[in-house]
């Protein structure tokens, strides 16, 4: 005789099968964002500057190569080809202007849909990181925490941007990267060497963790006196090949060596002018009359057109590295407030600012939270496996350079959240039961490695 299970007894059954399950993890996380995505979609929708909010300069010239006019017109009317952004993601995103209409409704909602489902994916490389480090237990409940997280629910949401994909695409390097201080396949090199070159092509600053990476990988071989050398040149050689195309073209188009991207000079110039009342110097909420940058500045946009993009950018650099040259002390402090604002959130609690940013006091509160929690957990990773943990230490460290120099953004660092969100369940857990985790046996502590000779 069969005995049935009570319907309470099943659905708990059912529920603790949920919460163990990766599936879970993604619809879970798929769910919530696609209900933000339900709120915040009409943002996308506002007609003014030719539908400017709506992916920002990806969406103008993706709306460029709809329109046969090629890789080009990055801002509001048609100015040739451009080296303002690399090609993924406009290229992307006229894949949907063609099938669902040029800022259109439906545009709009399947590219941010796309982004909280690449979001939602990103669960399942932060729930493998956690576990390869830390074990199950923690894995489940980072996967967990990736799929409740605010960060990663609202922007994905809320700004039709390739931040998202590159975050899934870190991630999942981050992965490999551990994996790969064990001897692995050719093809296994020459499929990291691929991904990092599209992730280079999606968003140029993870080439910052690339040296870090790479570098780890190499010494981690060499400490167990496994080849290192020839591996890392496959998986090198594989990545410069990946972006040459890119490169060619850039050449071709404006006969000049431009690696990626040409907007260094504006983006060092927004953030160093001498106006500190906003984070993003003198744009967006700035105190000045008189922002910088085409977007927002009729006579900067004349210029832009008038001297053609190069040039414009020329011009900017120029005009940033005299600033800084005359003001090196203020640089220097300005440099510290964005460090601060990378890891806090914090700018100013100054009138004039937060009546830009009413929100920032309960933003800050959760972002140094949040950072403090990643340190703990970093600082008790350090206990159980320094090689690992060094790996995530120079990616926290190396990643945000570039934003200390030039100028921040709300959603700049949000790459490596996923790993900074390891660390912080880690941290978290380490309060209560799990005070040390047992070290996977594919990585073992330094102790058991080989000593240099």
């Amino acid at each position: 005789m069969q005995i049935l299970a009570p319907p309470a007894v099943a659905s708990r059954t059912k529920f603790a099968s949920c919460l163990h399950s990766k599936l879970c993890i993604v619809l879970v996380g798929l769910a919530i964002r696609l209900a933000v995505v339900g709120f915040l979609y009409p943002d996308q929708m506002d007609p003014s500057r030719n539908h400017w909010h709506f992916a920002f300069e990806n969406g103008k010239i993706a709306d460029s190569i709809v329109q046969g006019h090629g890789f080009g017109s990055p801002l509001f009317g048609n100015t040739g080809p451009t080296a303002w952004l690399t090609p993924v993601y406009p290229y992307l995103i006229a894949g949907v202007f063609v099938i669902f209409g040029t800022y259109s409704t439906a545009s709009a909602l399947v590219l941010l849909s796309l982004q909280s489902l690449i979001s939602a994916l990103t669960g399942l490389p932060v729930f493998f990181v956690a576990r390869k480090t830390f074990g199950d237990r923690v894995a489940l409940f980072s996967g967990w925490a990736w799929a409740l997280f605010p960060l990663g629910i609202y922007w994905p949401a809320e700004r039709i941007w390739p931040t998202w994909l590159a975050t899934l695409l870190l991630t999942l390097l981050f992965l490999m990267t551990l994996y790969f201080e064990r001897p692995v396949g050719w093809g296994a090199w020459i499929g990291y060497g691929l991904l990092w070159g599209f992730t280079a092509l999606t968003e140029p600053i993870v080439l910052t963790v690339l040296p870090v990476m790479l570098g780890w990988i190499g010494f981690r071989l060499y400490q167990q006196k496994e080849r290192w050398f020839v591996p890392l040149a496959v998986a090198s050689l594989t990545i410069i090949v990946s972006v040459s195309p890119w490169f060619v073209r850039n050449y071709e188009v404006f006969h000049r060596f431009i690696p990626f991207r040409d907007g260094m000079g504006l983006e060092l110039r927004i953030g160093n002018n001498g106006d500190t009342s906003y984070w993003a110097g003198a744009s967006l909420g700035s105190a000045l009359a008189e922002k910088i940058g085409p977007w927002h500045n009729d006579a900067e946009w004349q210029k832009y057109k008038q001297i053609g993009e190069i040039a414009y950018m020329e011009e900017n650099k120029e005009k940033a590295v005299a600033f800084i040259r005359a003001n090196p002390r203020w640089f220097a402090v300005v440099s510290v407030r964005r460090f601060v604002f990378i890891w806090t959130h914090f700018w100013s609690f100054s009138h004039y600012y937060l009546e830009q940013e009413p929100d920032d006091p309960v933003n800050v509160v959760f972002n140094t939270l949040f950072t403090l929690l990643t340190l703990i957990g970093l600082r008790r990773s350090l206990r159980i496996n320094k090689p690992v943990t060094t790996l995530y230490a120079l990616v926290f460290l190396f990643f945000p350079v570039v934003f200390y120099f030039t100028h921040v953004e709300v959603y700049f660092r949000r790459q490596i959240d996923p790993m900074m969100l390891v660390l912080a369940v880690y941290g978290v857990l380490g309060f209560g039961r799990l005070q040390q985790t047992p070290v996977p046996a594919a990585t073992p502590p330094l102790s058991a490695t080989v000593p240099l000779a």
